[in-house]
């Protein structure tokens, strides 16, 4: 049996971060991660492997950080957990722990429709050899169909449309594609640009089943309408992987997710839960949420590591930030879309600028952006913030959820000392962040 004191089951965004921040906190521990892939595809740039990088190779987390932090790399399938005498089951080994991190992932989300189990139906799996088949599969598809219009979808659309032989439908429920992520305005550009790029959009449809004897030939929707189809891409989302938790007698939280404190501490006192498969609260009056980001999981990633023989950190709940891109038309959102707010009974003032991202307008590289902050009417609090740009929106939507994370009011904001440059970003007169909380000023104001 192998005796260590801390252990990372999971090796993707949670777990490596969760073992160099645990090396950084307790340089004396012996540390081992303990996963099941010998390579571990990076999570979010899973849909580029089809388009832009089309090989899943280029798409993998180096193991460098291993050897250069000291921390041990067991590649086995745990296959049991005994907590009461900490210890896992592994195909390689039994291994003792002092402390343990879950940090087992997700697994995608599969919808009851009846032939999803044809072959050329395909989910978003992490796995390598998985990712190759696909691509493989991908250069003879010439009907392609993908179910769901989230992140997932439209960038999987958009990189299948870069291989230049393929007629692409995305099929969402919502009446919009990214309606969970963005404010209808927002999404009208995005479903604008995919029209444009040959993409065929079907929203407010349901998938009723998938047609076809062994393969996949059509797929059927519940109006009644058939799209020929020889390959279907299911993207929907992810469910947490808690089967080991579960089996384990560890808690589960209302939304399927390892039951987790402030501290990422399950309910065994030397177990700790991070990423996809850990439960979820919001920043926002902390209501449980089914978010799943590689973001999240790293935060709480670091959050776990730090605190496992100490309490130094805590977890105030997850605001969200994300961006996505097709071509280059950007989105990115940290905290509530008003649409968010107001399903959650907050009494808003919104407000939207939008202007060249450099100054003068002018100057090389410039793009428009549009920014809509979102605020508490009453005490001005920033509850959220939406960008479309180009590729400077991450950064951008980074700056406002620290606006969001700080609680910032349309006063601090207004009075947040930037830093301008005429080729990097907007004027200082007209920086977007500052003008619209100056303008929800005014609305407040009027109110």
């Amino acid at each position: 049996m192998k005796d260590t004191d801390v252990v990372i089951v999971g090796g993707s965004a949670a777990g490596l971060t969760a073992a160099l921040t645990a090396r950084r906190h307790y340089p004396d521990r012996r540390i081992l991660v303990i996963r099941r892939e010998q390579q571990v595809p990076v999570p979010c740039g899973i849909p580029y492997i089809f388009g832009t990088l089309k090989d899943p190779l280029k798409n993998v987390m180096p193991d460098t950080p291993y050897g250069a932090n000291r921390i041990d790399l067991m590649i086995a399938e745990v296959r049991g957990l005994e907590p009461a005498k900490r210890v896992l089951r592994t195909t390689v080994d039994d291994v003792q722990y002092e402390r343990l991190i879950l940090a087992t992932g997700s697994l995608p989300a599969m919808p009851p429709i009846p032939g999803f189990d044809k072959e050329g139906v395909f989910a978003i799996q992490k796995e390598m050899d998985y990712l190759q088949r696909l691509l493989e599969h991908l250069q003879g598809a010439q009907d392609v169909v993908v179910v769901g219009g989230g992140f997932i979808g439209i960038e999987f659309a958009d990189e299948i449309h870069k291989l230049g032989h393929a007629r692409i439908t995305i099929v969402e429920v919502a009446p919009h594609c990214l309606s969970l992520a963005y404010d209808d305005e927002f999404c009208v550009e995005m479903e604008q640009l995919l029209k444009e790029r040959g993409i065929v959009l079907k929203t407010s449809a349901r998938v009723e089943s998938i047609e076809g004897r062994e393969r996949v030939a059509a797929v059927r929707l519940s109006d009644g309408t058939r799209i020929d189809a020889d390959t279907v891409i299911i993207g929907i989302g992810a469910v947490p992987n808690v089967d080991l938790a579960k089996k384990a007698g560890l808690r589960v939280g209302v939304t399927g997710g390892i039951a987790v404190d402030q501290t990422m501490l399950t309910s065994d006192p030397a177990i700790f839960a991070c990423g996809d498969c850990a439960e979820k609260v919001s920043f926002f009056g902390g209501r449980p949420t089914n978010l799943k980001l590689a973001s999240i999981a790293q935060t709480e990633a670091r959050i776990a590591g730090a605190n496992l023989f100490g309490i130094t950190r805590q977890n105030n709940g997850t605001v969200g930030v994300w961006s996505t891109c097709v071509g280059e038309l950007a989105l990115g959102t940290a905290g509530l879309t008003e649409a968010m707010a107001r399903q959650r009974g907050y009494d808003v003032v919104t407000a939207t600028i939008e202007g060249p991202n450099r100054h003068p307008g002018g100057m090389p590289g410039a793009r428009s952006t549009k920014l809509k902050g979102v605020f508490e009417a009453n005490s001005g609090v920033i509850l959220g913030a939406q960008v479309r740009g180009d590729t400077a929106t991450g950064e951008l939507i980074n700056a406002a959820s620290a606006c969001v994370q700080m609680r910032m009011t349309v006063e601090d904001i207004a009075t947040f000392q930037i830093g301008t440059h005429p080729a990097l970003t907007a004027s200082p007169v007209a920086y977007p962040l500052v003008n619209a909380a100056e303008v929800a000023i005014s609305k407040m104001r009027q109110r």
